[in-house]
């Protein structure tokens, strides 16, 4: 896909590690500009620097942050093309009857309301570059896939979705294009976190838990690569997706 977004500025928020990270650097290769923004600087510069892009300390439950993040994207490349709604928390994973509601509200400020604060200001810079937005969901937002204990996270991820379409149809008018990429479980670190938790509470391997929960249960017999969730990425911010929007796209290798 090298060259298909020759050009572009792209803002990939989360973008220090895991599916941000590949996001940028799919991006990049693509020919964007990046602009990388997240809570960690250090990992973010480092990114910055191998993509030749810009990093930016922002904290999406922040809106003074996230205004700073988009002027600061203008002031150095004059333009924004693509916005990637990628930060995220996995949230409480616990029972209802023992939701902490700070914790919820936590979950909520950064998968809900970052990614709308996020859209409400790269919306003026995307409506003059006529752009798109990839939001970052999960198999769990769409009705239908029900994981016990994680109720603030699906609640979230299912927002997402909303937020998508709602957008969709609002700046359709202005050639702006919002779509939603739906991962299953993806090779990053807090999937092995969970991998290993799950393996301390049955006795068993981590290999054996990454056999049962998430191979055997794919209809393509393998994990999802952050690499998988980039290069959908790519292909939704680019032209050849440009009759695309409102759409909510997969990348789960068919998990059952």
């Amino acid at each position: 896909m090298s060259g298909v977004l020759e050009g572009q500025v792209a803002v990939v928020t989360g973008g220090g590690s895991g599916i941000g990270a590949a996001i940028a650097r799919a991006f990049a290769d693509a020919g964007s500009q990046v602009v990388v923004a997240g809570r960690r600087m250090a990992p973010l510069q480092s990114l910055a620097a191998e993509t030749g892009g810009l990093a930016v300390a922002t904290d999406v439950a922040d809106e003074g942050q996230i205004a700073a993040l988009f002027a600061k994207c203008e002031d150095a490349f004059g333009r924004l093309d693509i916005l990637v709604n990628n930060a995220g928390v996995q949230g409480p994973i616990v029972a209802a009857e023992d939701m902490d509601a700070a914790a919820w509200d936590a979950t909520m400020a950064v998968n809900v309301r970052g990614v709308m604060l996020c859209i409400k200001h790269a919306l003026p810079a995307l409506k003059k570059s006529r752009g798109a937005i990839v939001n970052l969901s999960s198999r769990v937002g769409l009705l239908g896939y029900a994981t016990p204990e994680r109720s603030a996270y699906e609640a979230s991820k299912c927002a997402v979705v909303a937020i998508t379409e709602s957008v969709a149809a609002e700046v359709g008018r202005f050639g702006v294009r919002v779509n939603t990429l739906c991962p299953s479980a993806v090779m990053t670190e807090p999937l092995l976190a969970n991998v290993a938790r799950k393996a301390r509470a049955r006795g068993v391997s981590t290999d054996e838990v990454l056999c049962t929960d998430y191979i055997e249960t794919t209809a393509l017999g393998r994990v999802v690569e952050p690499a998988d969730v980039a290069n959908a990425a790519v292909f939704l911010a680019a032209p050849a997706a440009s009759a695309i929007t409102g759409a909510h796209l997969k990348v789960d290798a068919a998990k059952r």
